[in-house]
């Protein structure tokens, strides 16, 4: 078993990618990311790798698209507004179906907001990356641990599909110290072969041309639909979800990253209150767990965010009307406490009497 090591979140995202084969990284600063660049910075060329810091988050997304045309792993990372300003770029990643991964290292918003830690780009996240018809998966690391795992697996995901990846971490999970195992390393030549890439022919093919421009409108729409089909897929293969008590839980709390690990200790302290309480906690929130949502037919729900209630939507939508779905959350970087939460499991439990003795 590989030895732990004590790491800060954003140089955790920075080792696991490098270990992943990711060699070619194109940033610009922002609070609270900067650490992972500043890593990657410093031990990208130690792997033979480029690190280049751009002069805007709008260049630095598009040498993310010219490399991945070429073939190679490649990612860039950024907070909120940062990543506003790459939603372009990403959409014609999608549009070109290219592998990548961008990672999202949440600050409060919107605008300049703070630079505390929240999860207010959810939506953003899962709904609007850019302009057209397209999804990302989009993983939601909560711990130090999965925040190497889980941007290791992205790059498999981003290849094995043909599509942009997102992390989406954010301030806290960014800047906290955990120990942590590191993935092996993967050869450069055990990674998928990309026959599609603009990586030079040598008179062995024809031209590969990458490209997000369609001009014949019958072309573009058979270009969308084949790639819903793999979107339906992944919908299929790829979701991921942790479940935490809930086999007998008449209360269900969801969260997903940071929020989750604030939400598990309210759990915890409930259940020592002999309340029936579990924990669901989205790993993909896209592909959505819905159905692991629906499965667990509780008589209440609590989505606990650190925004102002975004992914409350998507359990409502999962639970379709069957169980009353309420929301707690904090936002502009004030984070929740476990005492707070327990209150609103506490003040659910005695709804629940009251509909129900």
């Amino acid at each position: 078993m590989s030895e732990k090591v004590l790491m800060k979140g954003n140089e955790a995202l920075a080792e696991a990618a490098m270990r992943a084969g990711c060699r070619y990284f194109f940033g610009y600063p922002i609070t609270p990311q900067t650490e992972l660049a500043a890593y990657m910075s410093k031990h990208l060329p130690k792997h033979g790798g480029t690190y280049l810091q751009a002069e805007s988050e709008v260049s630095a997304i598009n040498m993310v698209y010219g490399a991945a045309a070429c073939g190679v792993r490649t990612m860039t990372s950024s907070s909120s507004p940062g990543v506003s300003l790459k939603t372009e770029g990403i959409s014609y990643l999608a549009g070109a179906d290219l592998p990548a991964v961008i990672i999202n290292v949440q600050r409060g918003g919107p605008g300049l907001g703070s630079i505390q830690p929240s999860q207010s780009d959810y939506w953003q996240a899962t709904r609007a990356m850019g302009h057209g018809d397209f999804f990302l998966p989009v993983f939601a690391p909560s711990t130090v641990q999965e925040m190497a795992d889980l941007v290791y697996e992205a790059f498999d995901v981003a290849d094995r599909y043909r599509t942009p990846v997102v992390i989406l971490a954010d301030g806290m999970l960014g800047q906290m110290m955990e120990p942590v195992v590191m993935p092996e390393e993967r050869a450069l030549e055990d990674l998928p072969a990309k026959p599609w890439a603009t990586d030079g022919h040598r008179g062995a093919r024809p031209h590969n041309v990458v490209n997000s421009l369609f001009l014949d409108a019958q072309q573009l729409y058979e270009k969308n639909v084949e790639r819903f089909e793999r979107y339906e897929q992944i919908a299929r293969d790829e979701v991921r979800v942790e479940e935490y008590l809930t086999d007998d839980a008449d209360i269900v709390v969801v969260a997903f990253g940071a929020a989750a690990r604030i939400a598990r200790s309210a759990v915890n302290d409930a259940r020592a209150k002999g309340i029936k309480v579990g924990l669901i906690r989205p790993i993909t929130l896209w592909p959505y767990p819905s159905e692991a949502i629906r499965a667990c037919d509780a008589k209440a729900y609590l989505v606990v965010e650190m925004n102002m209630g975004q992914m409350v939507e998507d359990v409502r939508l999962a639970v379709n009307g069957q169980a009353p779905v309420e929301f707690f959350g904090r936002a502009g970087g004030v984070i929740p406490r476990p005492d707070e939460v327990l209150a609103c499991i506490e003040e659910l439990a005695r709804k629940e009497v009251v509909s129900h003795g």
